[in-house]
């Protein structure tokens, strides 16, 4: 795999914007959420995947000191299964770890794909969030993982 990662950009966000479209439509992030969240470099860590110079994936985490949130992750549909996601997240978590001994998240209750993901690096269900995703009306799976 020829991806890299590295922090997320204003420039990157067309390409981003349309990844939100292809994956979570119609629960999709607006451009001035994302410039919100990348102005707040003190508590936001936000990356792109990038393959020959195409975003094909990005992620984002809030932490503080006491709790860390995984608050997206998304790979372009044709690149799914390669591993991309398991790469963001594991970059979240590096930073989660230097931050917060908690990370938390919430997962669409209809991927279970995702959800094994997250199991797999630790993360184990606490709760549910009916219908948080809008306006798709769809339940979250609340998930945490805390270190030892």
């Amino acid at each position: 795999m020829s991806v890299r990662l590295r922090p997320m950009r204003l420039a990157d966000l067309d390409a981003v914007l349309a990844l939100e479209e292809q994956l979570f439509a119609p629960d999709t992030w607006t451009r001035a959420m994302y410039r919100d969240e990348l102005a707040r470099t003190d508590t936001r860590h936000y990356l792109v995947a990038e393959d020959d110079g195409v975003v094909v994936g990005y992620a984002g985490l809030i932490a503080y000191d006491d709790e860390a949130h995984v608050a997206t992750i998304g790979v372009a549909r044709d690149r799914q299964g390669e591993g991309i996601g398991a790469l963001l997240l594991d970059a979240l978590l590096a930073e989660a770890d230097r931050r917060s001994p908690l990370v938390l998240l919430e997962v669409r209750a209809d991927n279970e794909v995702a959800q094994g993901l997250y199991r797999r690096r630790g993360f184990t269900e606490i709760g549910r969030r009916p219908r948080y995703y809008q306006p798709s009306n769809t339940d979250a799976v609340v998930m945490k993982r805390e270190l030892l």
